[in-house]
């Protein structure tokens, strides 16, 4: 705190260096086994919202014939990977809940990655947390990104 009040209001932003993190971000990810799960409570709708209340009110829009801008690499990664490994982190990292694991129709007993693109609120979030980078974040067909209206 200190550091971003020099930085702001004797220097200006005119500081010769940034500071820098060792490692990518999706490189410093445990595994969840090493960790407790965290027990959300319920939100309030006055400080703390759902997922479809806080996606509706960024105004974000998708076509529905639009093509899906969140492509991954290996589809069979996120199952055979992050799921057993990492308790399938893009269902938490995301703000949006694109992202999910369901039960498999075909394969009864198993899990299926769905991603959900219509939520998206096109913060890139998934390009840089996911473990295995498989997931690609790309502009939408329109470029259309939120939408905040001052309240």
């Amino acid at each position: 705190m200190l550091w971003s009040g020099l930085d702001t209001l004797v220097l200006k932003g005119r500081v010769p260096f940034t500071f820098q993190h060792q490692h990518p971000d999706h490189a410093m990810l445990e595994p969840a086994a090493m960790h407790k799960p965290i027990d959300y409570p319920k939100p309030d709708n006055e400080l703390t919202f759902d997922i479809l209340t806080s996606v509706s009110r960024t105004g974000t829009g998708h076509t529905e014939n639009q093509p899906v801008h969140l492509r991954l690499a290996d589809p069979t990664v996120e199952v055979a990977k992050n799921l057993p490994v990492y308790d399938g982190p893009e269902q938490r990292f995301c703000p949006a809940g694109v992202y999910e694991y369901v039960d498999d129709e075909a394969n009864p007993g198993k899990k299926r990655f769905q991603i959900n693109s219509q939520n998206c609120i096109h913060c890139k979030t998934c390009d840089i947390k996911d473990p295995a980078q498989n997931i690609n974040w790309v502009v939408p067909e329109g470029g259309n990104g939120p939408q905040y209206v001052d309240t």
